[in-house]
């Protein structure tokens, strides 16, 4: 895929969401909701899937997004608020953006969860130079997925469909930004 194209759709995404705000939620009310979120497409997903579980407490690292909309005509994007967990505990927030472009039509919402094999992906994604293009392939959850999955460059991958109907043959990218959580 040409790298033009992913750029072009990455602004597309960016563009399209610019209205969604900062990386962290702006209010603790906020944030416990998205924690809430998270915990609850954490659990629907192992409910789904009793090995992933074990998979995540394996990882180094993992960020959930518990709600990614998704829409397209032609061109689409996709916009996601999630949390970062190392060793057990919330260290940071994360978005999601995604551009893609081609044969396309709908809208669905859907959990995304990428989990880190080691530091060195772990520190690319908080360092702000993590994005996945359409080389990247996403486990949809189902019985014994996590089990059987393998981390691709450091990070693997797992979705479930939450609703919503999209078709789609199309390229594009996802883009991601980290902010670290608050000391108290």
């Amino acid at each position: 895929m040409n790298r033009s194209l992913i750029a072009l759709t990455l602004a597309f995404a960016t563009l399209g969401f610019a209205g969604c705000g900062g990386t962290a939620p702006p209010t603790e009310e906020k944030k416990d909701a998205l924690h809430l979120e998270a915990e609850a497409a954490l659990a629907t997903m192992n409910a789904a899937d009793s090995s992933l579980e074990s998979f995540l407490d394996r990882s180094y690292a993992h960020v959930v997004f518990p709600n990614v909309g998704k829409a397209g005509l032609i061109a689409g994007a996709s916009f996601g608020r999630g949390e970062v967990y190392k060793g057990g505990r919330v260290v940071g927030y994360a978005t999601l953006e995604q551009g893609t472009i081609g044969l396309q039509a709908g809208g669905q919402n859907f959990a995304e969860i990428i989990a880190f094999e080691n530091e060195e992906a772990y520190n690319r994604f908080t360092s702000n130079r993590f994005e996945l293009t359409a080389q990247a392939s996403a486990v949809a959850i189902k019985t014994g997925a996590a089990a059987a999955a393998k981390y691709t460059n450091g990070v693997a991958i797992f979705t479930h469909t939450k609703g919503g109907l999209m078709v789609e043959a199309a390229v594009g990218g996802q883009r991601f930004t980290f902010q670290p959580a608050e000391r108290p």
